[in-house]
């Protein structure tokens, strides 16, 4: 994990589904829990940026990426 991919994590806008419109560390950590017991993350950058955050939220480092946000 780059600083890069922290920056994308907290600006980067859920494309898709229930919270479409919300940037990535705003989602909440269930959902991304309901994508990882589905084994169904996104293929290609999105799908790695999505496990990461749900690293970051799981690990409680999100006070880390929300500075970030644009």
């Amino acid at each position: 994990m780059d600083k890069e991919q922290l920056i994308e994590i907290a600006n980067t806008v859920m494309p898709f589904g229930k919270y479409k419109g919300r940037v990535l560390i705003d989602v909440p950590e269930e959902y991304f829990l309901w994508f990882a017991r589905k084994d169904e993350f996104p293929q290609g950058h999105l799908g790695e940026l999505m496990r990461l955050t749900l690293l970051i939220k799981t690990e409680g480092l999100e006070g880390l990426v929300k500075p970030l946000k644009r």
